[in-house]
């Protein structure tokens, strides 16, 4: 019962103050993915300040927080507006108390990147502004975090998820919340971009409370990122887009590099990509990662499927593989 109350007491006292925060929101302009991340010492972060819809933008809210600003911000890029053109109407449409001590960042569609941090925020507050993403928190240890942030955001060379994933770990390195850790969030939409059907969230996980929110968050990107390179890999494989289908299957690799299954993926792919030798070394670390009773299963479960069929065919080519 106490242990009961302890947290009851703890979630009414995150519920009555501001929304301490590091976030960054951002747009990938070769693909049009739209993203936010953002970490917090408060329960469930992602419950409350990203926002993001596919071919219509990204939003942060926090600080004294207004959280309608995040569906409403979404439905009126969704009319046309601008990102200044949206900010400047919530602002106007902002009826409840402490709007002086909001603080949003928005980018649209088209690239255009807005943010605003009130006087009313709690120090150290403040924001830093790129080409694609912006930047932003309250209740930081101090400027250098958001400077972090900017600095890991545009150094990483990766899609943008992964540079997202860079910002919030240098913001957290940085010293970040000047409360502590407990949440995280990345959420990143792409038109069809999802997992199943009509699903345009190509990521998103939450770490609602955990001791190490980036730790677990990076262990649960690695899961999405998994899953996302599978489903990309497949289609490519359908359309005879080989090339496509090896970059994913790199990724599998990337994200599961003990994992037997993932370099025979990469072999198929990497053969099926006119790279004979390569495929040779991958099949050849899917050897050395298992037992040969284990490859030998895994490897008549994949060769079933008919995207290989061309792999199989090639009898010679198979006999180096398997040695039969």
């Amino acid at each position: 019962m106490r242990r009961v109350l302890l947290i009851l007491a703890l979630m009414v006292a995150s519920a009555s103050h501001a929304m301490a925060t590091f976030s960054i929101v951002a747009i990938d302009p070769a693909t049009g993915d739209l993203g936010v991340a953002v970490a917090s010492r408060y329960f469930a972060v992602g419950a409350v300040v990203p926002w993001a819809e596919a071919n219509v933008g990204a939003v942060a809210t926090q600080a004294n927080v207004n959280v309608g600003y995040g569906p409403r911000a979404l439905e009126l890029l969704r009319q046309g507006l601008t990102a200044q053109q949206v900010m400047d109407k919530l602002f106007v449409e902002d009826t409840f108390p402490g709007k002086d001590g909001r603080q949003i960042a928005i980018v649209d569609s088209k690239g255009n990147i807005v943010v605003f941090t009130g006087d009313g925020a709690q120090d150290w507050k403040g924001h830093q502004k790129g080409a694609t993403w912006s930047a932003q928190g309250n209740i930081l240890v101090g400027p250098h975090v958001v400077e972090a942030m900017g600095k890991a955001f545009q150094s990483t060379n990766d899609e943008l998820a992964e540079k997202l994933y860079a910002a919030l770990k240098a913001g957290d390195e940085a010293g970040g919340d000047s409360r502590g850790r407990q949440s995280a969030s990345i959420l990143v939409v792409r038109k069809n971009g999802g997992r199943n059907t009509n699903n345009d969230r190509y990521v998103y996980i939450n770490v609602d409370d955990h001791p190490e929110p980036m730790r677990e968050l990076r262990r649960l990107l690695d899961i999405q990122m998994t899953g996302n390179h599978q489903t990309l890999m497949n289609r490519a494989l359908a359309d005879n887009r080989f090339a496509d289908a090896l970059k994913s299957a790199e990724h599998l690799v990337r994200y599961s590099p003990l994992t037997a299954q993932s370099h025979m993926i990469l072999g198929f792919a990497a053969y099926l990509a006119g790279q004979q030798d390569r495929a040779i070394a991958a099949f050849k670390r899917a050897h050395e990662l298992t037992l040969p009773s284990q490859f030998k299963q895994i490897w008549e479960n994949l060769s079933n499927r008919p995207a290989y069929q061309k792999v199989i065919e090639d009898k010679a080519f198979v006999s180096k593989v398997t040695g039969s």
